[in-house]
């Protein structure tokens, strides 16, 4: 019997992949860093991931028309211990969320269960972020809070931690630095700026109304605008520099859990490459921050 040819499988689109797998957004993020053969173990589990449940490693072998080590060095590259582990991982993965909770974890779910999907479901995403993030985008969006006059870090909801944290870490460079998680305030704030001032705004959807007014208050002052947000969106179309973080959440059903943290990640990029371009200054700066947190801690006992 012929084996079907896996090399001639598509990888699912954004339309026809399944959405409520964490496992199979850390595959798909995780393809790039695959080799030729263990990538085309990947494509065919992305195509077919219900089929695969039911297949012993022989099986998925021939399916797939490589050796058995390919299929257990795929599932040793996604930090399984072996093809048995992905398969139980599989199975807890396709398993339908709890709205308003978290996607992929169900209402009978222990716990032992319910760690292994979240951080699954994150570090796909985390890699599928890293691995599209523009660097072009990226440059521009250092090189404009490494020169701003003034930084202003918006956000509402959910997002607004995420602004309150930028906040916690652009003001260490020396630039004045506020956080706006109040709407009326944002606005408010937006109409003072001036060109050389520049505005972080932050939304996992891209389309908070609220939002969107302040940033175009914010252009029509002069100020820049990076968007951290999903690409294509409202938000994005408006800002200078739009860095695009696409997370697999839905936060109009689901706890923005995932998309907080991708969007975090990429305000610690921000930060490390404007400390690489402000140089040493800066690091003599760092250092008397630090010095000031000294005198606040428990001394550790010596030897």
């Amino acid at each position: 019997m012929t084996a079907p040819a896996a090399r001639q499988t598509a990888i699912p689109t954004a339309a026809t992949a399944p959405t409520q797998s964490a496992l199979l957004d850390r595959i798909r993020a995780a393809l790039p860093e695959l080799r030729k053969s263990e990538r085309a173990v990947a494509e065919w589990v992305l195509a077919q991931p219900s089929e695969a449940l039911h297949l012993s490693i022989a099986e998925l072998a021939l399916r797939v028309g490589v050796s058995q080590p390919t299929v257990a060095r795929f599932a040793g590259a996604l930090g399984y211990s072996g093809y048995k582990e992905f398969k139980l991982r599989l199975a807890q993965s396709l398993a339908a969320g709890i709205p308003y909770v978290h996607q992929d974890v169900g209402p009978g779910d222990a716990l032992d269960v319910v760690a292994p999907k979240v951080f699954d479901r994150t570090i796909g995403a985390l890699i599928n972020v890293r691995n599209h993030l523009d660097p072009v985008q990226l440059k521009r969006a250092v090189g404009l809070l490494a020169k701003a006059h003034r930084i202003e870090c918006y956000g509402v909801g959910n997002s607004g931690i995420v602004a309150l944290d930028a906040q916690h870490k652009f003001f260490r460079f020396g630039v004045p630095t506020v956080s706006y998680v109040d709407v009326h305030m944002m606005g408010m704030a937006a109409t003072v700026l001036r060109p050389g001032d520049t505005v972080v705004a932050i939304s996992a959807s891209g389309r908070t109304t609220d939002l969107l007014a302040s940033v175009e208050i914010a252009r029509e002052t002069g100020a820049d605008v990076i968007a951290i947000t999903a690409s294509g969106s409202a938000l994005a179309k408006l800002a200078s520099v739009a860095l695009c973080a696409d997370v697999p959440e839905d936060p109009d059903i689901y706890t923005p859990m995932i998309s907080r943290l991708a969007h975090l990640a990429i305000i610690d990029v921000l930060c490390v490459g404007v400390a690489l371009t402000l140089g040493p200054a800066l690091v003599k700066r760092l250092e008397r921050t630090k010095q000031t947190l000294r005198d606040k801690r428990i001394r550790l006992p010596e030897g």
